[in-house]
């Protein structure tokens, strides 16, 4: 039996996305991708508001290419990278591991970062990058960017401000105008309800012009040369043509929505299951910062999440258990992509029941 998903990550991706790859594939340098390419680049412009200084790019990887990106093509000496969970941890890595300077702005995992936080470590250090995750999924924080965006832009204007939203992009709110971010970007895998292996990037130009700075871009991460081949509708090397195809219809189904009603049916389902868990359990983020695409719950009654799963999957459906040290002390259930609110109560009251839950 196919178990459907409401893990934060990979999403359920409906049998309408699947066909959508069936398209026979057509070449990358031909006429017929550059019109496929730029239709998607034009919807995703279209849907993300972005203004004439702010360009999408699509790159075949998982979204952990652009903390690569970052630090190959972005940092030109030294980066503050805010840290408060294992994915955003993992930029942190990734840019050290790039050759660049790295500062770790680290709070308890649970706790969002904060604007004051962030302002009082960019004063003096002689940063020139700053990175945030929007939407911790490991902890299911959702820290507010727009307020830390809000004060860089004012104090800090010299900083390239690049947000991670992986898990909410296409779920939450996320424009770059309001964010006043200069990059941000997501997965495919997440809130655009498709399978693993793009990548979706909203770039500005000053952040183009940086990197026209920085030696060493790579190959794969060179961020110029990416956006080279968009003036063209065309990527540098290869990509997923079949999940192209895939994502062009998303963008059909997301602009029918509208960005507002997308955003309104992410928090509807979030309140609900976050309801919820307050009712029989404990929220894991601090109080005001949880996330719209998926909860993390702490599992106070020390229920058997394995267990759960199990008698799920008998009913086609899948939870996950929470991230690491916190495997056995919280669950998470996402609640982003394709699900609407009548699919998480149906899931919710299964676990009611399961649970022997009143």
């Amino acid at each position: 039996m196919h178990k459907k998903l409401l893990i934060p990550g990979p999403t359920e991706v409906s049998q309408e996305m699947l066909n959508e790859q069936t398209h026979f594939l057509i070449g990358h340098r031909e006429k017929e991708f550059s019109d496929l390419y730029g239709g998607i680049t034009a919807k995703i412009a279209n849907f993300f508001e972005l203004p004439p200084d702010c360009k999408p790019t699509i790159t075949t990887s998982s979204g952990t290419l652009w903390f690569d990106i970052i630090g190959r093509s972005i940092v030109k000496q030294k980066a503050l990278v805010c840290v408060n969970g294992a994915f955003s941890q993992r930029c942190a890595q990734t840019i050290k591991a790039c050759g660049k300077e790295t500062d770790v702005l680290e709070v308890e995992m649970g706790k969002a970062i904060k604007p004051e936080m962030v302002a009082e470590r960019l004063a003096g250090g002689n940063y020139d990058t700053l990175t945030v995750c929007h939407n911790e999924t490991s902890t299911g924080v959702r820290s507010p960017i727009a307020e830390i965006g809000k004060m860089v832009h004012k104090e800090h204007s010299d900083i390239i401000f690049a947000v991670d939203a992986v898990s909410s992009m296409a779920g939450d709110k996320t424009l770059p105008s309001e964010f006043n971010c200069d990059i941000i970007f997501g997965s495919s895998q997440k809130c655009f309800a498709l399978p693993p292996g793009l990548a979706i990037g909203l770039v500005n130009d000053r952040v183009i012009e940086r990197a026209k700075q920085i030696p060493n871009r790579g190959a794969y991460t060179d961020l110029v040369d990416i956006f080279e081949f968009e003036k063209k509708h065309q990527t540098p090397f290869t990509p997923n043509v079949s999940l192209l195809y895939a994502l062009n219809r998303r963008m059909d189904l997301l602009l029918e929505e509208t960005y507002d009603k997308v955003y309104q049916r992410h928090k509807d389902m979030a309140n609900y299951t976050q309801q919820w868990a307050r009712k029989h359990f404990a929220m894991f983020p601090e109080p005001g910062y949880e996330s719209i695409t998926v909860s993390c719950i702490q599992n106070t009654q020390n229920k058997n999440v394995k267990d759960l799963n199990q008698k799920l999957a008998e009913k086609g459906y899948m939870i996950s258990g929470g991230y690491g040290k916190f495997a056995d002390k919280t669950f998470r259930i996402g609640h982003m992509g394709e699900w609407n609110l009548q699919g998480i109560k149906e899931v919710i009251g299964l676990i009611d029941s399961i649970w022997g839950l009143q």
